[in-house]
């Protein structure tokens, strides 16, 4: 083992739902994790085993007991059991409790062995929320387990990708419900969020931008005050605090400035004004980050994607840049 191997962070990689895509990706992606990190999956060792023999891997899982115990390699892949569910029936496409429930053990595995002072960080593959529904575990997705588990009130889902970050002042909720759950503080919070990681993967502080709710930042309140009642004063309190925070900006002309390099970071209103943009600048390498944890966490910026599930199709570029972006700040912390 060289020196300079031994020196990166030691990672934990998820397989999510084992029905979706996640095995395969985790397969796929292991030999451009290994100069990211030392990675150890938290999942199912039939499922990562299947996984493997389906893209061609010269990898062979390896039963581990503790992450440190075995160094990773392109042949070996040392897996932690991560669930005592039964994932025999389960099949790739279709939604299942056991699929669920695991998803969910995996996660739960990894956090505590993070806080436990076994690893140094977490990325997740993708989860499917109908499969933890149906395992009777109401959550809307992975933030929320991590916030839960890990005992924190103010946290952010970020994704970030290609120099920008986008944090979500509202995320998994009903378009009507946004705006009683829009206030002057949780705009705040999640700028403040935003600042405190940015600064983290920049290594400065960034420059933000606040994203209007209504079209065009309501025109002067032709439609809409939430702009005046709402967003600019939690603006003006960042300022105050000494973060680099303007806006609201009508959030169609924010994301093109941004993109040609007014801004490093964005407070998005709701789920889709944040992500759509995003998605559309950085496509597979986008990444999602949890602002707000005591631990790292990063994850793929995209779905289960069960349609294509077993095929041996699925794209793992997310899943690389995740695992980089967690080294990354896994070393910030260290």
């Amino acid at each position: 083992m060289n020196h300079d191997h031994a020196d990166l962070p030691l990672l934990l990689i998820t397989l999510g739902d084992v029905a979706g895509i996640g095995p395969e990706i985790v397969a796929r992606a292991w030999p451009e994790l290994l100069p990211l990190c030392r990675p150890v999956v938290v999942g199912d060792v039939a499922w990562l085993r299947g996984a493997l023999d389906l893209v061609g891997s010269i990898g062979r899982v390896r039963l581990v007991d503790h992450p440190a115990e075995t160094e990773a390699s392109a042949e070996i892949v040392p897996v932690l059991q991560g669930t005592s569910t039964d994932l025999t029936q389960v099949r790739p496409g279709i939604v299942t409790a056991a699929g669920g429930r695991a998803a969910y053990d995996f996660l739960c595995s990894a956090i505590d062995r993070v806080r436990a002072g076994e690893a140094d960080g977490i990325v997740t593959a993708p989860l499917h929320k109908e499969g933890l529904h149906t395992a009777g575990l109401r959550y809307p997705g992975h933030t929320e387990i991590l916030a839960e588990r890990c005992g924190v009130r103010h946290y952010a889902m970020l994704l970030y990708g290609d120099g920008l970050g986008v944090a979500h002042v509202t995320l998994h909720m009903a378009l009507r419900d946004v705006f009683r759950h829009l206030s002057t503080e949780a705009v705040l919070d999640k700028t403040r969020l935003l600042d405190g990681m940015l600064t983290r993967i920049l290594g400065r502080r960034p420059r933000l931008g606040v994203s209007a709710l209504n079209p065009h930042a309501s025109d002067g309140g032709l439609f809409g005050d939430e702009e005046e009642t709402t967003i600019r004063p939690a603006v003006e309190a960042a300022r105050g605090e000494g973060i680099d925070v303007s806006g609201p900006w009508p959030s169609d002309t924010l994301f093109a400035r941004a993109r040609a390099g007014a801004f490093d970071g964005v407070v998005a209103m709701y789920h889709d004004q944040g992500h759509i943009a995003l998605k559309l600048l950085s496509g597979r390498r986008a990444v999602n980050i949890t602002a707000g944890l005591p631990l790292v966490r990063t994850s793929v910026a995209h779905g289960t994607a069960y349609d294509i599930a077993g095929k041996g199709v699925a794209d793992a570029g997310s899943l690389v840049e995740a695992a980089r972006l967690a080294a990354r700040l896994a070393r910030f912390t260290r």
